[in-house]
Order: C-alpha cells, then structure tokens, then sequence
C-alpha cells in the first residue's frame, strides 16, 4: 500500500546569524555555493532569509526519513560555512518583516507588486507535504473530507508564538498572517474533477491567476501532479514532528482511498464549521477545544485527534508508518506539548526572546541527528 501513495515534502527553513540569532537575507550565496547534489533541493521563496528544502519523492515514510536526515545534514553543513544556523520554526521571535529583503526574481517581483504589504510581510515557514493519490479525480473526493483535518494538523504542528518580538497570545500566528492573501484557507466544496477545473480554468482565462499554484489553499490537489498537498502546517519543531505529520496525512489519504474504493465516504463539512475549529487551533494548539458538529459534541483537540488515530490505524502496517504515529500518540500525552508550547516554556523560564532564539537554533542541530551538536 505504501507505494500506493507516494511522499514528497517541502520545509521551509529560517536562516540567521549562528552568534546573533537574527536572520540574515543569505540565500542568493547559498544557492550559488550549493552542491550539485543538493542544488536541485533547494530553493528560494519571497524572502531572502528563508530556505525551502525540497525531498525526493519517496515511496513510504522510511525512504522519507532517511531522505530528510541526509539533505538536512547537508543544508547545515553549507550554511554553517557561511557562518550561519538554521531555525525550524513558523515565524522567527523578534525580526519584523520590515527588515527583509526580497529574492531577486521577476516572479517576487510581481506578487510584491500585487500584494504589496501583505506580500512584504510574509515573514512566516510552513511544512508542505504530498501525498501520491491515483488520479486527480480522486484527489476531490478526497479533498471534500480531508478538509475536516486541517484544524487538527495545524493544532499538532502549532510552532509560531512569537511575531516582531512580541508573545501573541496564540500557538500559531503564522496561520494568521497567512490568511491575508487570496485564495488561501479552506477550500470550498467541488462536485468532480470537472468542477474544480472549471473553476481554476476560470480564473486563467480572466487573468487573475497565470496557473493553479496561485491557489494556496490549505490543502489542494496539486495542479501538475496526482497529490493532494498539505500546506497548513506551521514549520514543525522537529524533524520526528515533520515525519509524524507527513505519516498523519498519508494515512487519512490511504484510509479515505480504500473507502473510496468501497463507495464509502466522510461527512465533508462546510467551510465555516472547519473555520471555527481552526481558529481554536491557531489560538489554543494542541490545548483547544474541539466541536465535533456532526455528532453535535464538544471535546478536547487531543481527544479528536486520538479518535483519528483510531480511524487510521488499521492501513499503519500496511504504511510502514507505526513507528511515525506512535510518536504522535505520545506527543498527545507529553506535558511538553508541540513546538509552540516548547518555545512558550522557554520564554517563561527565561524571560528571553533571545533565549528562545538560540534554543531554535539547537533543536534543529539535534533533531536532525547530527552528531556536530554545538553550543550556541
């Protein structure tokens, strides 16, 4: 089943100052002094100080892990050479927005031009995880009910509480800031393939969009290839969290194939009951309180995703991927919490947000299972 539904992620990556911490606007010198063997892995997004890290396509979620850890080692090792860190985080404490400078292409060029400030200020890293499907017909179906997801997956990848240098008060402020530009959220309801065509074919051909991946929903059937694409996730903390939310969404796609087959589906729910959870989600994370309003019942966002789990967890084997969400089983349980609450206990220990920095700085080194781990 595993080759059934292929993986393939995308990481976005703060870079900075391995002394200061602050991010610096390197990514043209990276990009030029990659490897060959790596040059194809990476690439630049609106801001200079940010690194997208793109995988191979991997056939289940070992190929996947060993595939992450091998190009992660090299992204360190080529900026530790310019004499800077990473931070695997959904927005960086203290820098604003107004400090950056953007990436030299004709295309940054344009969506500054149309989006102006809400363009400028799009400080913020996100996971992006592919997931293989059969075809792009099933990639709707499949879409209508995975939509129901998303709060969960934002609460379990919650990473960003902290924007300019300020505590926000919320456990992912990247999904605010992301909800600014057009066509992104959740994606409406479509009927069939022809549906969703129609309606991405419309805007071409009145010029508001030049293809689909003007669409930036949080989960969309990738316009080019048969995936359906996750993009709701802040940045995870680390890479195990990376692996357990791509082994996540992966099993929802394999779990609602095999139903499709059978003629089985999901309740799929209108856009503004899931905006209502995702909202808790980005407020509260992991701590939120969840409305399940097809049972009409209230309860808590662990005791939602655990019930997930149990929907998941007879294609696991047949996935490779127990190992994956028995890591997330026990997140759910761990007093620690995801990244967010991870970067909040520092803080209040502390009372740093350069304290909070530098601890970014060393959770990427770690979880990426470097045996280099420096002091910062």
């Amino acid at each position: 089943m595993a080759h059934q539904f292929t993986l393939g992620v995308e990481e976005e990556f703060q870079m900075v100052d391995k002394h200061t911490g602050q991010l610096a606007s390197h990514i043209h010198a990276i990009m030029d002094k990659s490897a060959p063997s790596l040059s194809e892995h990476i690439k630049a997004e609106m801001l200079q100080s940010a690194v997208e890290l793109i995988t191979n396509v991997c056939s289940d979620i070992t190929t996947l892990r060993l595939d992450l850890q091998n190009l992660r080692a090299q992204l360190i090792n080529l900026v530790e050479a310019e004499g800077l860190a990473l931070i695997s985080s959904g927005t960086h404490p203290t820098a604003h927005w107004k400090d950056q400078e953007r990436t030299h292409n004709p295309r940054y060029e344009e969506l500054e031009e149309e989006y102006q400030d809400v363009g400028r200020s799009i400080l913020i890293f996100g996971l992006h995880a592919h997931v293989g499907v059969e075809s792009q017909e099933i990639a709707i179906s499949l879409l209508n009910q995975l939509r129901t997801w998303i709060p969960h997956l934002l609460a379990i990848s919650s990473n960003s509480p902290f924007w300019a240098g300020r505590h926000t008060g919320l456990k992912s402020y990247r999904s605010i800031v992301w909800k600014r530009f057009p066509r992104s959220g959740v994606p409406m309801l479509f009927n069939s393939y022809r549906d969703f065509d129609g309606y991405v074919q419309g805007l071409i051909n009145t010029g508001c969009i030049d293809n689909g991946k003007r669409i930036w929903w949080d989960v969309r059937p990738h316009p080019f290839f048969n995936t359906v694409e996750f993009r709701i996730a802040d940045m995870p903390a680390t890479l195990e969290d990376t692996l357990a939310m791509t082994a996540f969404v992966q099993a929802l796609v394999a779990k609602l194939s095999w139903m499709h087959k059978r003629n089985l589906t999901t309740y799929a729910l209108p856009a503004h009951f899931i905006e209502e959870n995702k909202w808790k989600a980005s407020r509260y994370g992991l701590d939120a309180e969840y409305v399940d309003f097809v049972q009409q019942r209230r309860m808590t966002m662990r005791e939602s995703i655990g019930e997930t789990l149990d929907f998941v967890d007879d294609v696991l084997d047949d996935l490779g991927s127990r190992r994956e969400i028995n890591y997330l089983r026990t997140l759910l349980e761990d007093p620690r919490g995801t990244g967010a609450d991870r970067q909040l206990a520092v803080y209040k220990e502390t009372g740093s947000l350069y304290a909070v920095t530098h601890y970014l700085m060393r959770q990427v080194h770690e979880s990426s299972s470097l045996n280099n781990h420096r002091s910062w």
